[in-house]
């Protein structure tokens, strides 16, 4: 099969993955259930296979079994959205306070038309191919219920591969780019709480002082940051929200003070380490100012791998696909976090960046994903449906 075909093929329906894209935008959901977003899902790949629906979530799998006997082969589409009201002017924005500020709505679009052509093909391919529409992957661990619910062993047998692509609002059109090995961060997050015992602000040496400590840590944080950990391997904690005390007054000391920060981490072994040294440099402040404090970490995502060999793939298809150039690999990971970590953790593969800024816009400037004003070029929905499909047919070839 000569993949510049299938690059033609999936130019043939882009208009209509566009109008899909477009449709998802409108009606954009937030977390694990998405049951207006999975009802355009199933009606548009009705027919091209069996479907697999989560039990505790609004998940599809969709099994496309090939002609000839072989392994799976495993591609990814998101679909939730984020809580942001869209303002970017579109005749088709989303009116209900949600919005498909990271591209979402894209990623389901290029898995239908991935789909699509895998099941013209599906007598040519040497194995099976299953393509995950997953919700909650904006901080709600949907890869990882899935795994948990089976989603991996749809076809019988564990993929040997698994691809996914994500667009960017910031990056230039059609431009692929990735990198083997990290690629994105752990990301996860803590709330840290001391307390202390309140009072009157003009004797503070007969209460303790929980702000104090507080604005202690949080500098110390920053310090242990640069100090325990080794910088070509980073760490960052970046504090989000303090919460303390009461505007209407300040002679009061509160009995309590809080905060939350960010964690990203590049290794697992980090990721270990970030929580020892938070805690006992933590409770060491607290303890020496006569507080308690409690420290409560959320759940993280994994560091996403990507295989080098797998890479390997990615660059030497996008090049028969598209020639020299449509591919760069970064020279370094991004602290942005992503589950399908998850996925790359019980399945080698990789993770595929692809750039959706309008050409009439200066990437550089352009506003990111996650931003009300994100703009995304669904031009790209064919170049990604049709990569999507070739990675999966050049890995069953092997």
């Amino acid at each position: 099969m000569n993949y510049a075909d299938l690059v033609a093929e999936a130019n043939e329906q882009l208009s209509d993955l566009q109008v899909i894209r477009r449709k998802l935008h409108q009606i954009p959901e937030f977390a694990l259930q998405l049951p207006n977003t999975l009802k355009v899902i199933l009606s548009e790949i009705d027919g091209l296979g069996e479907v697999t629906l989560g039990k505790s979530l609004t998940s599809a799998v969709l099994l496309i079994k090939g002609g000839q006997p072989g392994p799976t082969v495993l591609l990814r589409a998101d679909m939730d959205a984020l809580t942001v009201v869209e303002d970017t002017g579109l005749d088709f924005a989303s009116t209900n306070g949600l919005m498909h500020a990271c591209g979402h709505d894209l990623h389901m679009a290029i898995g239908i038309g991935a789909a699509r052509l895998l099941k013209k093909h599906a007598a040519e391919l040497k194995g099976d191919v299953i393509l995950w529409f997953q919700p909650g992957e904006e901080g709600h661990s949907g890869a990882d219920v899935m795994i948990d619910e089976g989603a991996l062993l749809v076809s019988g047998q564990k993929p040997i591969a698994a691809y996914g692509i994500h667009v960017f609002s910031s990056s230039p059109l059609g431009q692929f780019n990735s990198r083997p090995g990290a690629l994105m961060a752990s990301a996860g997050g803590m709330t840290v709480t001391f307390k202390g015992a309140g009072g009157h602000g003009s004797m503070p040496w007969l209460s303790i002082d929980p702000i104090s400590a507080m604005t202690e840590a949080m500098s110390a944080l920053q310090t242990m940051v640069t100090k325990r950990f080794d910088a070509f391997d980073p760490v960052i904690i970046n504090i989000g929200w303090v919460r303390a005390g009461d505007s209407a007054t300040s002679n009061v000391i509160p009995e309590t003070a809080s905060f939350g920060a960010t964690i990203r981490t590049f290794s697992e072994a980090h990721s270990a380490k970030v929580k020892i040294y938070t805690r006992e440099l933590l409770e060491g402040i607290a303890s020496s100012m006569g507080l308690k404090v409690e420290i409560e970490f959320d759940s993280a995502t994994k560091v996403l791998m990507n295989t080098p060999a797998a890479i390997d793939r990615v660059e030497k298809v996008i090049g028969q696909m598209f020639g020299p150039g449509r591919y760069q690999n970064m020279p370094t990971p991004i602290a942005g976090g992503e589950d399908f970590a998850s996925v790359l953790a019980e399945v080698p593969g990789a993770f595929i960046f692809l750039g959706a800024c309008p050409p009439e816009s200066d990437f550089m400037q352009a506003a990111t994903n996650h931003s009300n004003k994100a703009l995304f070029d669904d031009s790209v929905l064919a170049d990604g449906a049709a990569l999507l499909a070739s990675l999966a047919i050049d890995t069953l070839r092997d």
